[in-house]
């Protein structure tokens, strides 16, 4: 009996003591309002759904940089907080035509230009590839055949790619292929299963990349629809003529936004906590007429007020490690805004040893953290002690085959060898309740959960305050897909 009341005694004091400690960190007296007027404002009506390259995306941009200035954080880019992100927006071709035997496809109707220039083409000889590709370990498509001046027909995809996602990726690369052997044109056929007109809306839109992304495929590259893959018959097709109109661009500049917060140990703060979320979102849905904005509350407004929460959090008691906040842009048009800054980093990538982005596309159960990637690094701990502290518990990805890992900013730090969780709200199922806000016009302040979004927030900044004051670096767990790069960004150490 006496053991027993000793062991609730040491519990009693232990609990105790570690909720005197949380009740004097920041994180717990920051009031919920704060968190509520943020969204509010990165969410409204006036910045028209942030869509990167427009005036409410700028405005996003400047909100997040005057938090920054007002919480005395250093702006990373030397003078500015504000990272010029270039893009050039492209307007598709609307004009063309593919003649195959007896077929005549029209643009749009039955094919697109997914890239290269206009194309005016008659009677040029086909040479069929499989999928065009070549892996680098002894597969090739293209051996024994010859391609010079004529037109490349190859299928989507390559002989290992599962999802449309990763087959599209793949497209870049075959037109180089192509092009490198003396191809003058590819025509892929798009067997993905995406409809038609779901292609057609996000490809025939005006599209933005990054400047430094690659020049276009000086040959054009044009996907047909699958079910006019008929007339690309290998046993019947011997030429092509084509005709498609000049692709037009323009410039267009963005920004990130980063600051840095010094940490306190002498020796740790050389070492930085990257806390990021993304503030763009998707625009104006033209087609809806009661209301067209996307306002994107959940996604990512919410992300955006986590990573203010903790800057202010940080502000008023600092960590061993330094912290570098990221806003970023660019996400929803493919994460081009922490794309370029993995390749133009303002805090240089060795001294960056963590990265907890801030992201999801919604919530159903106010009861859950997701963290995606919890268990992929050593960072487990701190994750779900933050969620507990706060009465929540945490869960690693419920959506596998969404692959929400590598569709976040997070990714692109992952990649470079730097553990990157992903850091989201409670979501049970990709669908029902997530699906009715994600990337609609009814994702509006309005309909959030504030009660809900102030824990989030707390718990978000009390994880990154435990990862930034541990004794050593996190990692990746052993044999994760990301654990070579990491080996050679840190040495393995």
């Amino acid at each position: 009996m006496m053991k027993k009341l000793l062991l609730l005694v040491i519990l009693f004091c232990t609990t105790q003591s570690f909720g005197q400690k949380l009740n004097k960190l920041p994180e717990s007296k920051i009031p919920a309002i704060e968190t509520e007027t943020h969204l509010r404002f990165i969410a409204s009506d006036e910045l028209m759904g942030r869509k990167t390259g427009e005036q409410g995306n700028l405005v996003a941009a400047r909100y997040i940089t005057e938090q920054f200035r007002l919480l005395g954080l250093k702006p990373a880019g030397g003078d500015s907080y504000m990272q010029l992100v270039p893009f050039k927006s492209t307007k598709p071709a609307t004009e063309g035509s593919i003649v195959a035997g007896d077929s005549t496809l029209k643009i749009l109707d039955d094919f697109i230009v997914f890239d290269g220039k206009s194309a005016d083409m008659h009677n040029v000889p086909v040479v069929f590839a499989n999928y065009g590709w070549i892996d680098g370990k002894g597969y090739d498509d293209y051996k024994d055949l010859d391609v010079k001046g004529k037109i490349v027909v190859i299928q989507l995809g390559t002989p290992d790619t599962k999802k449309p996602f990763e087959a599209i990726q793949a497209s870049d690369a075959k037109a180089k292929f192509a092009a490198d052997r003396g191809a003058v044109a590819v025509v892929e056929i798009f067997t993905a299963q995406i409809p038609w007109k779901n292609l057609l809306r996000f490809f025939t839109s005006e599209s933005l990349r990054l400047a430094s992304d690659k020049t276009e495929s000086s040959i054009p590259h044009l996907w047909v629809n699958a079910a006019r893959g008929g007339a690309f018959s290998k046993d019947k097709l011997k030429s092509l003529t084509m005709h498609t109109s000049e692709k037009k661009e323009t410039n267009v500049v963005s920004y990130n936004v980063a600051g840095v917060l010094e940490g306190t140990d002498p020796v740790l703060k050389k070492e930085y906590i990257v806390l990021s979320a993304h503030f763009d979102h998707i625009g104006i849905n033209r087609t809806n007429k009661t209301d067209s904005i996307s306002n994107g509350a959940r996604d990512n407004a919410f992300g955006v007020t986590a990573m203010l929460f903790a800057a202010k959090a940080f502000s008023q008691m600092c960590t061993k490690r330094s912290i570098l906040f990221i806003g970023y842009t660019g996400e929803e048009i493919g994460l081009l805004g922490s794309k370029y800054y993995v390749e133009h980093p303002l805090v240089p990538l060795k001294q960056c040893v963590f990265n907890l982005n801030c992201d999801g596309a919604g919530y159903d159960d106010t009861s859950l953290l997701t963290t995606i990637g919890l268990s992929r690094t050593d960072a487990k701990a701190e994750l779900e002690t933050s969620a507990k502290a706060f009465g929540l518990k945490i869960i690693d990805d419920s959506a596998p085959e969404q692959n929400l890992f590598d569709r976040s900013d997070n990714v692109n730090f992952a990649a470079k060898g730097i553990p990157a969780p992903n850091f989201a709200p409670g979501m049970k199922t990709f669908g029902g309740e997530i699906m009715k806000y994600y990337h609609q016009t009814s994702d509006n302040p309005e309909t959030i959960d504030f009660p809900y979004l102030h824990k989030y927030c707390q718990a978000y900044a009390y994880a990154a305050r435990l990862i930034a004051n541990r004794a050593t670096p996190p990692k990746w767990i052993a044999g994760d897909k990301y654990e070579k790069a990491w080996n050679e960004l840190f040495g393995g150490k």
